[in-house]
């Protein structure tokens, strides 16, 4: 499966919406640039039904380089997150394929499971 690219988004955005490829460009660059300012200032944004983008403090510790072994401190420091909203976790876990799997095992294991007290009898 071929990853998504920026330009794919920016394609498939100006198909869809009719607008020209460079203004939609401009929109999505405008758009990070924007969250990583504000990112920059420990604020968090908000997108409703698809997720929030926030920083966190992790705490100094102690980290191992691995093409040497040799141990370096990691001192405090911020990082980017990002946490789905729970309309966008659900459109992700629900495929329908998987669904149909799911749906034919449980019937699987219930069909043994009747068989198998049938025959204890």
């Amino acid at each position: 499966m071929k990853n998504v690219t920026k330009q794919d988004l920016v394609q498939e955005a100006a198909k869809s919406s009719g607008h020209p490829q460079l203004e939609i460009k401009e929109v999505a660059e405008q758009f990070m640039r924007l969250v990583g300012e504000y990112l920059a200032q420990e604020k968090t944004i908000e997108i409703r039904g698809f997720g929030t983008f926030y920083t966190k403090v992790r705490k100094p510790r102690p980290a191992r380089n691995p093409r040497t072994g040799e141990i370096c401190p990691l001192g405090r420091r911020k990082v980017a997150l990002f946490r789905f909203s729970a309309d966008m976790k659900t459109q992700i876990r629900d495929v329908p394929e998987l669904t149909e799997v799911l749906s034919q095992s449980l019937a699987n294991a219930s069909a043994t499971q009747s068989g198998a007290a049938l025959s204890e009898r």
